[in-house]
């Protein structure tokens, strides 16, 4: 009887921790829009003030690689933080610059690379924050990348080097597979990660399935039965986009999809065929017969992820939940209130 005592702490321990819920979320948005985007609207502030934000990942940039060239920035930002925020009052805001970096970067790069990669990348924000965002104080900055197996020494390499050199605390997207087999792919030398729960499938690999969100494919990833070693946030997906195929050949990929729907006839799950020529934007010309690929993400498809995620994944008390990404084009396809259960959710 005594044996049965001395175990009833231990097991109600073990219970307790499987079962810690989320208390608190900080609510914050992506934004990913390039300089050849208009920098914010009306309705992109509204949601700001409407959903509490408090944090917004900026991609500052990109770095690619040539062999002409070695690494180099593109698709630097447009974003403007007294945009968003009303002159008479102070920034409401924590900006995380973020990077994405190519994988090929990694592939391509030597130590002496990487080491004025991560002296350049710090120069590059900090110049972008004092030119852009009236030398906010930045306390994070976060690092996007699919690394492989093949690249994730260099590029554990590289955020090892960054830290010290920024001074920041240094966080990391975290894709599906690398979550799923850490001892694989290894775990970022960082301070936290963000799992990215979309973007499960090559867009162009599997025709039958929704290659932003299938839910069957995030809940095979998501159930590991550890605890990742790392603090998690975690970023969904409030955006939908449609594949066109012109002669059964991949063509190019739409966003703003509102003036395309009329002219469309399913022809079977996700598949439509274009019953009008239409013009797009100016820009893209759909024939009748074009085929067209729309993969939508409805707020009922974001609940059940959500649902997916607290039933699979240990989280802390206190995480941040990111929507991807801030674009009025994309959240006019959902309510204030359907916006706000996304990140109340995690608590309930």
């Amino acid at each position: 009887m005594k044996k049965i005592f001395l175990f009833l702490p231990l097991i109600f321990l073990i219970f307790s921790c499987e079962n810690k819920k989320v208390e608190k979320v900080k609510n914050a948005f992506y934004y990913w829009k390039s300089n050849d985007y208009p920098t914010s609207s009306n309705k992109e502030k509204e949601i700001l003030v409407n959903q509490n934000i408090k944090k917004l990942y900026v991609k500052f940039f990109e770095v690619d690689y040539t062999d002409a060239m070695g690494n180099f920035p593109i698709s630097k930002t447009s974003f403007s933080l007294n945009s968003y925020c009303d002159v008479e009052k102070p920034n409401p805001y924590e900006v995380i610059p973020t990077v994405y970096i190519k994988n090929i970067v990694f592939y391509k790069s030597n130590e002496k690379d990487l080491d004025k990669l991560a002296d350049n990348v710090n120069f590059l924000i900090n110049k972008y924050t004092n030119e852009r965002l009236d030398s906010l104080k930045v306390d994070e900055i976060q690092i996007d990348c699919d690394w492989t197996a093949s690249t994730k020494n260099k590029y554990f390499y590289f955020l090892k080097k960054l830290k010290p050199i920024s001074q920041k605390k240094i966080s990391a997207t975290l894709r599906l597979y690398p979550y799923k087999y850490p001892d694989k792919m290894g775990v970022p030398p960082v301070d936290k990660v963000t799992l990215m729960c979309y973007n499960l499938i090559n867009p162009l690999a599997d025709q039958s399935k929704n290659s932003i969100l299938d839910l069957k494919e995030l809940e095979s990833y998501l159930k590991t039965g550890k605890k990742y070693p790392l603090h998690l946030d975690v970023a969904l997906p409030v955006y939908s986009w449609m594949q066109v195929y012109q002669n059964n050949q991949f063509t190019n990929v739409l966003y703003d999809v509102k003036d395309i729907k009329p002219h469309l006839k399913e022809i079977k799950p996700l598949w439509y065929e274009v019953q009008k020529d239409t013009v797009i934007n100016y820009e893209t010309y759909l024939r009748v017969g074009d085929k067209i690929k729309y993969e939508e993400i409805t707020a009922d498809k974001i609940n059940k992820a959500i649902a997916l995620i607290k039933k699979n994944i240990k989280l802390d008390k206190e995480i941040t939940v990111t929507l991807f990404h801030l674009d009025e084009n994309q959240l006019n396809n959902y309510t204030d209130e359907e916006i706000s259960h996304f990140y109340s959710d995690f608590t309930k």
